[in-house]
């Protein structure tokens, strides 16, 4: 996995769409996307078409721009006041993941800054900001894979949880950027993928990834990863993150509690990859972080060929859970890998 231009994220050869691959329908198909207008573009977020927190960030960062350049306002204030209104619509796609919203507030900044421009100038100031963000994100993951890497074996086994790879950012990704670039340095490392119901986004993204690259990769349920710990198949668990607050609790997937506690119960570390932008300092605790709720279907009924319960029965399903801080053995971020005690100003 080489250097190259990110696929899953991007502008549209003529500038007036963001392409993504739509990360639904894999890993069967493989499907660009080009979005244009404010609802497909809010859609693609919502049905996770696109996903991973720092994907989200850039891809929000390019929607902003595209649809601030539609705009057919050629004065500040009313431009504005427009972009401002899209940045609200957009953020309110996904609330718990920090990226959307730093963004969409880094944009929005942009375009402040440059208030006393012809719209034009400004437009070109935003998709200049765009493209940095993107590129800001590929460095970012190669400084996190290379921190991470300096942790791990030749020969280790790896737990991995939900995706933090290339797709869910941009080319190494977070958690799954030190097992890429360890693989890519000659290292044999065998993966263990949780599944992550109930949208198996370690079924559906993470084997797709590994098995793309070349790496040894295991799939188990989710409710396997305590056995697989026992049987001593696992020296280092590594997963990505959605916020960090400022004493150290993490939301990320649902489930990654779970695979904590266990972890804890085993003794085996448990590793949290994430760019220091995924560190809400105006969050003190995991207890403030809103956790996002998804429809009752994605339960029952998304990958099967019939519902799985009846259908008038109650559904339960948060798309996100807090793992608390004296659970997590470390922080890797871009600059360092953080340890306890963890306090973030």
């Amino acid at each position: 996995m080489k250097h190259k231009q990110p696929d899953n994220v991007h502008l549209s050869n003529d500038g007036n769409a963001v392409t993504i691959i739509d990360q639904t329908l894999l890993p069967n198909e493989i499907k660009n996307l080009n979005l244009r207008n404010a609802e497909e573009l809010f859609e693609a977020l919502y049905m996770l078409r696109i996903r991973g927190a720092p994907a989200i960030g850039i891809y929000a960062a390019y929607a902003i721009y595209i649809l601030a350049r539609q705009l057919p306002i050629t004065d500040y204030p009313s431009f504005a006041e427009n972009v401002e209104k899209y940045a609200k619509y957009l953020d309110s796609a996904r609330p718990t993941a920090v990226n959307l919203s730093k963004q969409l507030n880094r944009m929005v900044a942009c375009m402040k800054r440059h208030s006393e421009s012809p719209i034009p100038t400004i437009l070109e100031a935003m998709q200049s900001e765009a493209n940095q963000i993107q590129q800001e994100d590929i460095e970012m993951c190669l400084a996190i894979s290379e921190h991470g890497l300096s942790l791990i074996r030749d020969g280790f086994g790896i737990m991995t949880h939900c995706n933090a790879g290339p797709l869910a950012t941009s080319l190494y990704g977070t958690g799954l950027g030190p097992i890429l670039l360890g693989h890519e340095r000659g290292m044999t490392l065998r993966v263990f993928c949780n599944e992550t119901r109930p949208l198996l986004q370690g079924a559906r993204l993470t084997t797709y990834e590994l098995s793309k690259a070349g790496v040894d990769c295991t799939l188990i349920c989710d409710n396997m990863a305590s056995i697989v710990m026992k049987e001593g198949k696992i020296d280092a668990i590594f997963v990505g993150c959605d916020r960090v607050a400022r004493n150290g609790d993490v939301a990320n997937k649902i489930g990654t509690s779970g695979v904590a506690i266990l972890a804890k119960h085993y003794g085996i570390p448990f590793y949290v990859c994430c760019p220091s932008s995924t560190i809400d300092l105006d969050c003190e605790t995991g207890a403030e972080i809103e956790i996002e709720q998804r429809p009752p279907d994605e339960i029952k009924s998304l990958f099967f060929e019939k519902p799985m319960a009846p259908n008038a029965v109650k559904c339960y399903n948060p798309a996100f859970d807090v793992t608390d801080n004296n659970l997590i053995t470390a922080i890797i971020t871009e600059n360092s890998i953080l340890r306890q005690p963890f306090s973030f100003s």
